[in-house]
């Protein structure tokens, strides 16, 4: 089965043999979802917020494009993974969500946590740290401007010089 999500984000995960969560994709609006063929078993797909699908029906065109940018996020969220720094590994991984699924401007890239319902613990989870590192961090993001918090709770990535 396939769906096409209207709302909301998933976040696709397999675990490993003592159980640790290893998340294999973050999918939002517009982006398509399919059980068909995972690219590991087991694979579950967690809704981080409610959700919105329509099924959908891939050609065997549209499979293929749904595969690679199925392999596309791994391999991006792999390479984030494998960052021996936290601060480079944290500060890397909010880049990417953000430009996946924030807002750019000319002020840098707004991304919002709660609207994707990502908690300090689903960072770390995202990226391989401790729940306690990433608070550290993110604390620390925002005391030397790395991070801006604006309204609503949202964080803007200012725009390097």
């Amino acid at each position: 089965m396939s769906w096409r999500l209207l709302e909301g984000y998933v976040r696709s995960a397999t675990w490993d043999a003592e159980g640790e969560s290893i998340t294999l994709g973050l999918w939002g609006p517009n982006d398509v979802i399919s059980s068909e063929d995972p690219a590991l078993q087991p694979m579950e797909l967690q809704c981080l917020t409610t959700v919105v699908v329509e099924h959908i029906e891939l050609n065997p065109d549209d499979q293929h494009q749904h595969l690679r940018r199925e392999r596309q996020m791994l391999a991006e969220l792999l390479t984030i993974q494998r960052i021996r720094s936290a601060e480079h590994r944290l500060m890397s991984l909010l880049t990417w969500i953000g430009r996946r699924h924030g807002q750019l401007s000319s002020r840098g890239c707004r991304l919002s946590l709660n609207e994707l319902n990502l908690t300090h613990r689903a960072l770390a989870e995202l990226c391989g740290l401790t729940r306690v590192t990433v608070t550290k961090l993110l604390s620390r993001f925002r005391l030397d401007g790395q991070l801006v918090a604006v309204g609503g709770g949202d964080l803007l990535i200012p725009k390097l010089p």
